[in-house]
């Protein structure tokens, strides 16, 4: 497992342990590329095209006009790929030792953060769903609460089997964790006088 203990994010409590940082799979953001690249091999395809099916408008008003055209295209490109890198770089999910954090970008400027206490977490579902996702190991966990917000989604993770046992795991040391603080809290209110 990787070190994360140079990692911080805002919000993150004293003593907190980073335990995992997550994004989507390589091939979710490779699919979002696939148009990009059919987009990319048209307009290579016309620009190459255009001048050999018609030599008579290359030089005229109309060949200024495609090529302006084509900027166009190409730029459009650009802002539409630069968007899906961004989508996926700022997706993040980050397991602690204490929460899950979910921090979702929505748009260019728009982002959504919310967050999962280990203790309310009530089931866990693993989906991979897929010929290539079983074989690349990346899939959907969803996460089941006992809070406002009743499911939490992880979308397209790499190796979500692990980070399921991960989470199972974490919850199940927060849960012991607290029936102890609860004993401790018990026994000094029924024996007040002596020293557990």
């Amino acid at each position: 497992m990787r070190d994360y203990s140079k990692f911080h994010f805002d919000g993150q409590k004293d003593g907190e342990q980073i335990l995992l940082v997550l994004h989507r799979h390589w091939f979710d953001i490779l699919s979002q590329f696939f148009l990009i690249f059919g987009m990319l091999f048209l307009f290579i395809g016309s620009f190459v095209s255009f001048p050999l099916i018609y030599p008579d408008l290359w030089g005229s008003f109309s060949g200024n006009l495609f090529l302006f055209l084509e900027n166009l295209f190409f730029m459009l490109i650009w802002v539409i790929a630069f968007l899906i890198w961004i989508d996926y770089y700022f997706d993040i999910w980050i397991v602690t030792d204490r929460r899950i954090v979910n921090i979702e970008q929505k748009a260019l400027f728009s982002r959504c953060i919310s967050e999962l206490e280990l203790e309310k977490v009530q089931d866990i579902t693993t989906e991979v769903r897929g010929v290539i996702p079983t074989f690349l190991n990346y899939g959907d966990i969803q996460v089941q609460t006992a809070g406002e917000q009743e499911k939490f989604l992880f979308r397209n993770v790499p190796d979500p089997y692990s980070i399921k046992d991960l989470i199972m795991s974490l919850q199940k040391k927060q849960e012991h964790r607290e029936e102890n603080i609860f004993s401790e809290m018990i026994a000094k209110k029924v024996y007040p006088h002596t020293n557990l």
